[in-house]
């Protein structure tokens, strides 16, 4: 059967690949510490009893029809509040666009900004700008970046690339390291943007940022920030994404932001309308009431990212202590988010059963079999696969199920030579 050349050729997930490989040993009865998928377990990390509250409630009033294609008015106006009080940043109600999550967001970000054959620089790892370019037919640039500054761009790894690119695409928290800008790293590369902008011609596409900050309201001792804020002349080329997903456990109940120029904002509401990815209208309700209740949002923040600081800190000392014990392991300090940057560097060592580990991907199928350990190697998120580092998602598994991993992942690195 023929299909377009696009469909013929787009990658299929690789976490969802690995996630294949977990369920199949699963169901045959395998206890599975599964770090792989950057979601959730409701049963340990349940949304908001007053957020699920809501939600009920605004079905019982039969909002059951098509929201507003931008959003509905109410959840607009609390999302202008909370920008103000939480980010300080200035945004009017017709410069903020809610859509079912965040990946429609930014899929139009891509789709409103970049023509095909436009290049969009992006930095490696990163959570699947290689996917919107293909999709987009832009030409993708990726930027390795390093563990040296914690797996974050710098505006001098940046620099040699964006000459005439039209997107710079950037996350802090970032998916899938957990890492987060310095001030002095963002003001870098806020005013190389400037200038990169400054330097173009009159009617010549500017460089824009999309700057994705799904994870901001979950960080540990580290100060979220944001290019507008460091320099205000920035807001008419940055398109910002964000939502509740991350923050409040809640990725299956779909509503995302994002907020920038009206003119591109416009432009991806005309992209989402046709493409009908509206966020439910009774899950707006809702989210607009709970939402605009700091102290409400503030209580469930402070034991929700409690108890994921309690499960990345677990994992951290647990591989700070394979470290100390000699083994080829190491992590990055969490900062943000739900992930923690793991380093198990076992590429070239021969399983009890003669196997060579060839690349990432094999130690990651390695400890899923011989330590019932899941995790995903940074090759998923556009390194390759020679680089022995990984990121590991707490949210789906309990801080007991981390701690009795440890030793079996201890058990399965001592038996490769």
């Amino acid at each position: 059967m023929n299909v377009s050349v696009l469909a013929n050729s787009l990658i299929g997930s690789e976490i969802i690949k690995i996630a294949h490989e977990v369920n199949e040993l699963k169901s045959k009865g395998a206890n599975i510490a599964n770090l792989t998928i950057g979601d959730f377990d409701p049963s340990i990390f349940p949304i908001p009893s007053e957020l699920k509250e809501e939600i009920i409630s605004a079905y019982h009033h039969n909002h059951t029809n098509y929201p507003p294609a931008d959003g509905i008015l109410a959840l607009r106006e609390t999302i202008t509040g909370v920008l103000k009080d939480r980010y300080n940043l200035d945004f009017n109600s017709n410069e903020i666009l809610v859509s079912g999550g965040s990946r429609p967001l930014i899929y139009a970000t891509y789709l409103a900004l970049v023509d095909p054959g436009d290049k969009v620089v992006y930095p490696v790892p990163s959570w699947n700008n290689n996917h919107y370019c293909h999709l987009s037919s832009a030409e993708g640039i990726a930027v390795e970046t390093s563990e040296e500054t914690n797996f974050m761009p710098t505006a001098e790894l940046l620099r040699p690339h964006i000459k005439g690119a039209t997107l710079l695409a950037l996350c802090s928290p970032l998916n899938p390291t957990g890492t987060m800008f310095t001030k002095e790293q963002l003001e870098d590369i806020c005013d190389m943007v400037i200038e990169e902008n400054n330097s173009r011609a009159e009617g010549e596409k500017p460089l824009y940022i999309m700057y994705d900050q799904i994870y901001s309201l979950l960080t540990f001792g580290k100060e979220h920030i944001n290019p507008v804020s460091l320099r205000p002349e920035l807001k008419d080329y940055t398109i910002y994404i964000d939502g509740i997903s991350k923050c409040l456990a809640a990725t299956g109940v779909r509503v995302g932001w994002g907020f920038g120029p009206e003119v591109v904002i416009s432009k991806m509401k005309a992209l989402l309308t046709h493409i009908g990815a509206w966020a439910p209208k009774a899950e707006q309700v809702a989210v607009a009431k709970f939402f605009s209740d700091a102290t409400l949002v503030d209580q469930f923040l402070g034991t929700f990212k409690k108890q994921i600081q309690d499960s990345l800190d677990a994992l951290y000392n647990g591989f700070q202590e394979l470290k100390a014990d000699g083994f080829a392991v190491d992590a990055i300090v969490p900062m943000g988010a739900i992930y923690l940057t793991l380093k198990i560097d076992y590429i070239g060592k021969t399983t009890p059963s003669g196997e060579v580990l060839k690349d990432s991907i094999d130690v990651n199928s390695y400890l899923v079999k011989e330590a019932l350990a899941a995790f995903v190697p940074f090759s998923c998120f556009g390194t390759d696969e020679t680089k022995s580092w990984f990121r590991a998602s707490v949210g789906g598994c309990s801080l007991e199920d981390i701690t009795a991993m440890i030793p079996r992942i201890k058990s399965a690195l001592s038996k490769l030579k």
